[in-house]
């Protein structure tokens, strides 16, 4: 029976901490932070806090907690999420509305459909972590701890200065970090089905779905499909589209796949891997761990494209595409349209 060997970077193995335990602490410490905290003298910035009550260490009593703490240097409201999408709307209406600016308190979805929702205005988003990972809240330099993150936005009022940064596209949607096509946004559908084990478990899980997910859907005949980039055609099986870097993280260490992804350059940066087979992934694992891009790169069955402004990529054998964007898995698709957006969201952190 065929089965991938997965390698797994050299550090200590530690037990899965239950996000009961994660949320009893951090409400503990954001209880003693919002016990110190001072109201500011003079006028303060308005701020809507997005909050999504499903994520992954969000609570009631820690979204309170937080919200009375950020209410010593802002004017704040919150609001829940309601639905899938519900955050792009909150966060047209907040621009409309003149907020000074947007957080996106949960997981990695929420700030996408909060980025959705602002991008084009002037109304500045950040973030507070509240999913399992929190890769664009990382890469704007947001502590991954929600109450060190509190204090972080706090401090933030003393020097706020928001600056733009680009989004990429897909299929005229924005995205933040990161896309994929093929057997990564598999792995992300079949995570998505499991919001429990996900959180629970976190990267393990994603390392136990990728393994199932190959194993029945790409280890033989696996959807494949064409991508043209400048000027240039290439089949594959999964390919990933950065707009900054990294991909994402696997605990503390970070996970470079495209070379040349900057969240100011105006350009996105891909990376297509030709074939999956276990052979094949046995030599590429080992490289996506090693946190250097040109070492993924210089795989024989990856193709890396950086700096590109735009791709289009075409099924080979009728089959929709499965595609994620910012870790959540959007839909399959015959036809998908990437770019990039120079300069659409402002940011402030």
């Amino acid at each position: 029976m065929g089965g991938v060997l997965l390698v797994v970077p050299s550090a200590p193995i530690t037990h899965a901490v239950a996000p009961e335990a994660v949320l009893e602490r951090a409400e503990e410490r954001a209880e003693g932070l919002a016990e110190t905290i001072l109201p500011a003298a003079g006028p303060n910035l308005r701020m809507l806090v997005i909050v999504n009550p499903y994520a992954t260490t969000v609570s009631d009593r820690l979204k309170n907690l937080v919200v009375y703490a950020l209410r010593g240097r802002y004017d704040v409201e919150a609001v829940d999420t309601e639905a899938q999408s519900h955050a792009t709307e909150i966060c047209r209406d907040a621009a409309a509305a003149g907020y000074d600016v947007v957080v996106a308190f949960g997981g990695d979805g929420t700030v996408n459909e909060a980025a959705n929702g602002l991008a084009g205005s002037d109304t500045p988003l950040t973030c507070l972590p509240g999913g399992a990972t929190n890769v664009f809240g990382r890469i704007l330099g947001i502590p991954n701890d929600v109450v060190d993150a509190t204090e972080h936005l706090l401090r933030m009022a003393d020097s706020f200065e928001p600056r733009l940064v680009d989004t990429g596209l897909v299929n005229g949607r924005h995205f933040t970090f990161s896309s994929g096509i093929g057997l990564d946004a598999s792995v992300v559908e079949r995570v998505d089905r499991h919001p429990r084990l996900k959180a629970r478990l976190g990267q393990y899980y994603f390392t136990y779905a990728a393994i199932g997910t190959f194993n029945r859907r790409y280890l033989i005949s696996p959807p494949r499909f064409r991508v043209e980039v400048n000027g240039d055609a290439l089949d594959g099986v999964t390919m990933i589209v950065q707009n900054c870097d990294p991909f994402t993280y696997f605990g503390r260490r970070p996970i470079r796949i495209c070379e040349g992804a900057d969240l100011d350059d105006g350009a996105i940066s891909l990376s297509v891997l030709k074939r999956a087979t276990p052979l094949e992934l046995a030599t590429v694992i080992p490289r996506v761990f090693s946190a250097r891009a040109e070492t993924v790169g210089r795989h024989r069955q990856i193709e890396a494209f950086p700096s590109v402004g735009s791709a289009h990529v075409t099924s080979l054998d009728e089959r929709p595409l499965p595609v994620q964007v910012d870790g959540d898995y959007i839909g399959d698709f015959d036809e998908v349209v990437y770019g990039v957006a120079p300069r659409s969201l402002a940011v402030v952190s």
